[in-house]
């Protein structure tokens, strides 16, 4: 038997408020959260640094990257699916 254990995403759906919207980067290609506005998301660590990293499902970015710093929204539900 492996005592190895793959990474797997939990079977949740989260959801955040965008609380940050100001300084957007110069040169960012993609959409852009709105102040205010709760989003379907997803929080995953960066590859490097392990830091939190939130991921807007349904927005395109081109680049530099197609997600946000935690900072920018906060947590308003997690919903297990079955």
């Amino acid at each position: 038997m492996r005592k190895t254990q793959l990474p797997t995403p939990l079977p949740v759906q989260q959801y955040a408020r965008c609380v940050n919207d100001a300084n957007r980067p110069a040169g960012y290609i993609g959409d852009w959260p709105t102040a205010g506005q709760v989003y379907l998301v997803q929080v995953r660590p960066h590859a490097r640094s392990g830091q939190p990293h939130v991921h807007v499902m349904g927005f395109y970015a081109e680049r530099p990257y197609g997600a946000f710093a935690a900072d920018r929204f906060e947590e308003v539900a997690t919903v297990w699916l079955n």
